[in-house]
């Protein structure tokens, strides 16, 4: 099978000029003005912007979590990321405590693997580092080209590992080629808060941000970020908020050692007056929690100075009946909230429309960063002869509204409702196979692969 796409504006992190691609089977053969090829397929993208398939790496799908699970599955999730322009997603396998790290990845691939509608890989989240657990890294590496491990320093008791734990992983992982993730904030201060609000009566949503504060992520962020430039490791912070964790990125950078960053679509658009809406609040109740105006300006500078080199999601969605379980007590709200089918239309909308960043800032957090970083660069996050053809067409001027009762995501609300969006996903190509068309899906559950990643060359 193959497919002319004619006439679009290819954008790329460092390009942006019009050109016919021509796809044959599930690669790019070919990219030029005026093709003189045979397709089976030809389509005109004149008039449209053409970018490569959006990945984002920090979702959780079918995820267990306080006492429920994520609504969205594989099949649900990465059909709905499609819809947005997204094709990969990488998602995060949990280690029980006292379990193996292979235990783990097995449960997971038990509910991913012949159920995803878009491509998917993982990150493997280190909960219990032993001799045992030691011993896994390099087959994850090596044999599962599961390449990034996360790690956490909150949720105490259940996800949190201490510092010690930290080095030992730090250094394993960069003996084989590696990287660590981390969800920086200070569990221990973060339990005390909520214990001190708890014993004082202060149950609602607002007081899980006011349990959050700043000082809890960029006291974390520092103290991981110092850790990994001790040994040397390739490092990442997930899902920064504030401007004090991302300070403490330049500063680290200052010392001429480097830890990639980065924030989500959410702390780019909304702030922490949402917790003020009673237990309407709820809906925005996620880890780390939603911040200030002032963040917003830091973070979007951020990205234009190259501090933060990736926008994800963090996309973990309870349904509405879910998040009713915090009604009486905020520390039992499950913490998450739906944006994987959104991302890239917001931010288009709110960076490229308004002028904060160029579309070759978009494409570089939106996909490339995220393929160089983790492994699948020049596979994935690129237009480009021999990559897979992974391709979204866009219409830049097309204005919608976002709301619950017409997303694909598996929620019955939206973090966004009524919210006015500048640019719309068309046409979303995912290995050379059209999977969505003028909002209608062509690919369905199991057409979806899991991509293997090779160890990190930044």
């Amino acid at each position: 099978m193959s497919t002319i796409i004619r006439n679009g504006r290819i954008i790329g992190a460092s390009e942006d000029y019009i050109a016919d691609i021509f796809v044959e089977g599930e690669k790019i053969s070919a990219i030029g003005k005026n093709l003189q090829v045979a397709a089976d397929h030809e389509i005109n993208a004149e008039g449209l912007l053409v970018f490569p398939g959006g990945i984002d790496p920090h979702v959780h799908l079918d995820m267990p979590f306080m006492g429920t699970f994520s609504s969205d599955n594989y099949e649900t999730g990465t059909r709905a990321a499609l819809y947005g322009g997204t094709t990969m997603v990488i998602d995060f396998v949990l280690q029980t405590q006292g379990k193996s790290l292979a235990s783990a990845l097995q449960e997971w691939r038990g509910r991913s693997d012949g159920n995803c509608v878009g491509d998917y890989s993982f990150h493997v989240a280190v909960t219990d580092f032993n001799e045992h657990t030691k011993s896994e890294i390099r087959d994850l590496i090596e044999k599962e080209g599961i390449t990034s491990f996360k790690t956490f320093m909150a949720y105490k008791g259940a996800l949190m590992i201490d510092d010690r734990q930290m080095i030992g992983l730090m250094q394993e992982v960069k003996k084989h080629g590696g990287l660590v993730t981390v969800h920086a904030t200070n569990g221990d201060m973060i339990d005390y808060l909520i214990a001190k609000f708890r014993a004082e009566g202060k149950l609602s949503p607002l007081y899980h941000y006011l349990s959050q504060p700043e000082v809890t992520e960029s006291e974390a962020t520092g103290r991981f970020a110092d850790l990994a430039a001790y040994t040397g490791v390739n490092a990442y912070v997930v899902h920064m908020t504030c401007e004090g964790a991302l300070n403490q990125i330049r500063r680290i950078g200052s010392e001429n050692k480097f830890v990639h960053a980065e924030t989500c679509i959410q702390y780019l658009m909304l702030d922490a007056s949402l917790y003020e809406r009673d237990f309407e609040g709820a809906k925005w109740v996620m880890s780390p929690p939603l911040r200030e105006k002032k963040d917003q300006s830091a973070l979007w500078a951020g990205i234009q100075q190259g501090a933060v080199q990736v926008v994800a999601t963090d996309h973990c969605p309870f349904k509405w009946e879910q998040k009713l379980m915090g009604e009486k007590d905020f520390s039992k709200i499950p913490n998450g909230h739906p944006a994987i089918e959104h991302r890239m239309e917001l931010l288009y909308s709110e960076g490229v429309a308004k002028g904060r960043i160029s579309l070759q800032k978009f494409v570089e957090v939106n996909s490339t960063n995220a393929a160089k970083i983790f492994g699948m660069f020049p596979q994935k996050g690129i237009i480009a002869v021999g990559s897979d053809a992974d391709i979204v067409l866009f219409d830049p001027n097309e204005k919608h509204v976002i709301s619950a009762s017409s997303h694909h995501m598996n929620v019955d609300y939206s973090a966004y409702e009524g919210v006015e969006v500048t640019g719309k996903v068309k046409t979303v190509f995912l290995r050379g196979k059209v999977a969505i068309h003028n909002n209608e899906v062509r690919v369905g559950k199991g057409y979806g692969r899991f991509v293997r990643r090779n160890p990190s060359k930044n």
